[in-house]
């Protein structure tokens, strides 16, 4: 069986060819026309020379600078500067605190109740004065570090509230108007907690001075320990349902090779069809090459302009269907990244949330004891403190490895995320990774969220960014932004306009940011 021949104008075989693959190269290279430009620019360069164009170069650079020294003068933008600043050194003197407040919580605090049971259980007024003047340091400790997290974060939460009121809509107001309540939750759940410490400072205080109130001192602090914790118990609560609710969405979306196994089958149709079209033109080809008579070289010519572009469409086929193949397995692993992260989150928040219970259920037996006995203790409220103490020091230690192990990735191995088509950077020593990673006040800025982020983004982006992906795997890829809260609800965007927002270039960084940010939350 042989396709037909259309027949056309009579023409020489010889030129058909010619013409046929002079077109095809110029349409890859650019063409005579992309070469006309060089020489002329090459020309052009010659003939103004290098002296004047680095002098244009320099003009323009001393015009953008004037102006942005100009808008960098004004009051606002300095005043804006000078936030800035104080709030990264802010920043940076947390993150410095946070390892010796975390020795605090998890190791000094629990001793000292241990230390004060054995004290009240012995009646050692020496022991007890050591382990109070212990507590104190630990209070102070503990009540520093939270007052500065308490303004950073207050600061954070009202800079992110600004850029959600200028944003207005789209992925940029989600994320800081996100981050905006998020900082202002914990601006809230912080200043409490600076009151729970300045309670236990006083309580410790009393003890050492063996004041006459201070067992009311020692009742206040059980009742402020215990609130605080039962505030971060119920807050880790909702965050476990956030995490839980959006894992169940995003399993909802199923296996991607099961939903897009149609499709699949259906461009393996199109690229056989493709393939047997393309055999059947050289069977032609070899017919008419093999024809005696008159209008040989004309049909000879029609045949492989026939073969020409039967093997194109094949390839073409073939081509759609490794990339349909290639972006299911893209998806299908970024939907499994985003369960898993979800689960993690679910895990780290029921431990975390259980230790906070936990110490909140000593501050109430503190509570009891201090105003039922004085300021005995007991072994209940000692064996509390440390459990809850070793529970969030466990999941503190844990989220510290881990983003610990990632700060030495990204510069030990930058190509394992680095982003497709890019050249990653040159990969630091052993000694440079290491030093790197115990940079604890930084964070991960090229690590493995961020690459599943450019994933998704490249599958679910519109046809001026990903146009070789198919329309139901962009449907699909849509989804699971849905499905992690990015969808036009949280974007106070119409469909078509989130849509269209996707399609947008000027836009990527803040997509990508986004659903970085959302594949962390719950």
């Amino acid at each position: 069986m042989s396709t037909p021949i259309r027949r056309t104008s009579a023409r020489p075989s010889a030129a058909v060819l010619t013409s046929a693959r002079q077109r095809w190269e110029e349409s890859r290279t650019g063409g005579p026309s992309a070469r006309s430009t060089e020489r002329a620019f090459f020309h052009l360069q010659s003939r103004v020379g290098n002296r004047a164009a680095a002098a244009a170069v320099q003009r323009a650079r001393d015009t953008s600078g004037g102006k942005a020294g100009d808008s960098g003068g004004t009051p606002a933008a300095s005043r804006k500067n000078y936030r800035d600043r104080i709030a990264g050194l802010l920043d940076r003197f947390k993150k410095n605190l946070e390892p010796i407040d975390t020795f605090v919580k998890g190791f000094q605090t629990p001793a000292n109740a241990g230390f004060t049971q054995q004290a009240a259980t012995a009646a050692n007024e020496g022991l007890k004065h050591s382990a109070a003047a212990s507590g104190t340091s630990a209070a102070s400790g503990n009540l520093l570090t939270e007052s500065v997290g308490t303004v950073v974060s207050g600061m954070d939460a009202y800079k992110n509230m600004k850029d959600a009121r200028k944003h207005e809509t789209g992925a940029g107001h989600h994320t800081a108007g996100k981050k905006a309540r998020t900082k202002g939750a914990d601006t809230v759940v912080g200043a409490a907690g600076s009151g729970s410490y300045s309670a236990a400072v006083a309580k410790e205080v009393t003890k050492i001075q063996k004041a006459a109130d201070a067992a009311v001192a020692s009742e206040a602090s059980g009742v402020a320990s215990a609130s605080v914790g039962a505030i971060k118990g119920m807050r880790s609560a909702f965050r476990v349902g956030g995490a839980a609710r959006k894992y169940r969405q995003v399993k909802k979306l199923g296996d991607p090779h099961l939903v897009h196994a149609g499709s699949l089958a259906r461009l393996n149709e199109s690229r056989e069809h493709a393939n047997w079209a393309a055999a059947e033109a050289y069977v032609a080809l070899d017919a008419y090459w093999n024809h005696e008579g008159q209008g040989r070289l004309e049909l000879v010519s029609e045949a492989v302009d026939a073969a020409w572009e039967a093997m194109g469409e094949a390839r073409d086929a073939a081509e759609h269907l490794r990339r349909a193949e290639r972006d299911i397995e893209r998806l299908s692993t970024v939907q499994g990244y985003a369960k898993k992260k979800q689960l993690a989150k679910i895990g780290k928040e029921t431990v975390g949330g259980g230790g906070e219970s936990t110490k909140a259920a000593a501050g109430v037996v503190t509570a009891v004891a201090a105003g039922t006995v004085g300021l005995a203790s007991n072994p209940v409220g000692w064996g509390l403190a440390g459990a809850g103490a070793g529970l969030v020091l466990g999941v503190t230690l844990y989220k510290a490895l881990r983003a610990a192990t990632k700060r030495y990735e990204e510069v030990h191995h930058p190509e394992r995320w680095a982003q497709e088509g890019g050249t990653p950077e040159e990969a630091a020593s052993r000694g440079e990774s290491l030093k790197h990673a115990l940079k604890f006040w930084k964070k991960v800025s090229k690590g493995e969220r961020q690459a599943m982020a450019r994933e998704i983004y490249a599958l679910a982006a519109g046809p001026e960014i990903s146009g070789r992906t198919t329309a139901e795997m962009r449907e699909s890829a849509r989804a699971l932004l849905i499905a992690l809260k990015s969808g036009p609800a949280q974007h106070k965007l119409e469909p078509e306009a989130w849509a269209e927002s996707l399609n947008d270039p000027a836009r990527s960084a803040g997509w990508i940011k986004e659903i970085a940010e959302q594949l962390a939350s719950g």
